[in-house]
């Protein structure tokens, strides 16, 4: 590629490994952090690293790249919704992606594109299939998505490429949701969450950061993109390909209530999935590293 890239909330678990793999393409990378310590030592070899405080500080660091990967937002799963963590979810992406919008529009040198993650939860929660093409869907992370991409798509009034990668559920065994439905089935007490028979739209994490790459490298790529797998598979489907990696059963389903004393308003995200198919991509010509659940968590937990 070799391009002047920023990537803003880079210690997180896409923003390391894309960094890793731009720097490795020979990209000029500026790691986007609010401790250049610790992005220093998760990511060694960019070519500079600052600190950001999106609430406090303008975005500057844009004048003169190429490309902006904006990857930054509260943990949404984190913790129960209460009102406060509802706000940092929500200011998190707007907000700080309203400076990064402001930040090109006066830049001397603008870059090129403009490339952020987003998240099929615009698609909100229900038995249904959607594409890019669908309306939006009911709820808070419908609403935040909505707002997230309008914010996102302003960048486009003065000609610069904006590409929304609206994620869906990631897999890596190092982090997120594969990694906590591990632990349970290793003790033989694993399952599928809620009635099973909601649609999981999983993701290879080998597959988002191809994802992300494509889209910077493929200039008729823009707008939003559905970054999910096409071989759509159910809760049930998926405890069961994980049970037989693990060689262990898939028998202790957790009950819907039970969520909902855990998590609660953000247990429907993963009670009620939607069926999102990644029609864009297809389109685009782009080719799925894994599509077939099984072989992606053979790989993934070898």
């Amino acid at each position: 590629m070799n391009k002047k890239i920023v990537i803003t909330g880079a210690t997180g678990l896409i923003g390391r490994k894309l960094s890793e793999e731009l720097i490795k393409d020979g990209n000029r990378v500026t790691v986007v952090s609010r401790s250049i310590e610790k992005a220093s030592k998760l990511i060694p070899g960019a070519f500079k690293y600052i600190n950001w405080d999106y609430k406090n500080e303008a975005a500057d660091f844009v004048n003169g790249q190429d490309v902006i990967i904006h990857l930054m937002g509260e943990n949404i799963m984190s913790k129960r919704w209460t009102d406060d963590h509802k706000k940092n979810v929500f200011d998190s992406r707007i907000k700080s992606t309203e400076k990064i919008i402001e930040g090109i529009k006066s830049a001397d040198s603008k870059p090129s594109l403009f490339i952020h993650s987003s998240a099929i939860g615009y698609y909100g929660n229900g038995n249904y299939e959607a594409d890019e093409t669908s309306a939006k869907g009911g709820g808070f992370l419908a609403d935040v998505v909505d707002a997230w991409e309008k914010e996102a798509a302003k960048v486009e009034e003065i000609n610069v490429r904006r590409v929304s990668i609206r994620l869906g559920i990631v897999l890596d065994k190092n982090d997120g949701a594969l990694k906590k439905m591990i632990l349970p089935f290793k003790f033989f007490i694993g399952g599928p969450l809620g009635s099973g028979k909601q649609w999981f739209p999983w993701v290879s994490i080998d597959d988002v950061i191809r994802i992300f790459t494509f889209g910077v490298d493929n200039l008729n790529i823009a707008g939003v993109i559905n970054a999910v797998s096409p071989g759509v598979i159910t809760m049930n489907e998926f405890a069961h390909a994980l049970g037989k990696v693990l060689n262990r059963p898939s028998l202790f389903r957790v009950p819907e209530f039970v969520l909902r004393i855990i998590l609660g308003e953000a247990a429907d995200a993963l009670i009620n999935g939607v069926k999102v198919y990644p029609k864009k991509l297809i389109d685009y010509g782009y080719e799925f590293k894994y599509d077939v659940i099984e072989p992606a968590l053979k790989k993934m937990l070898k």
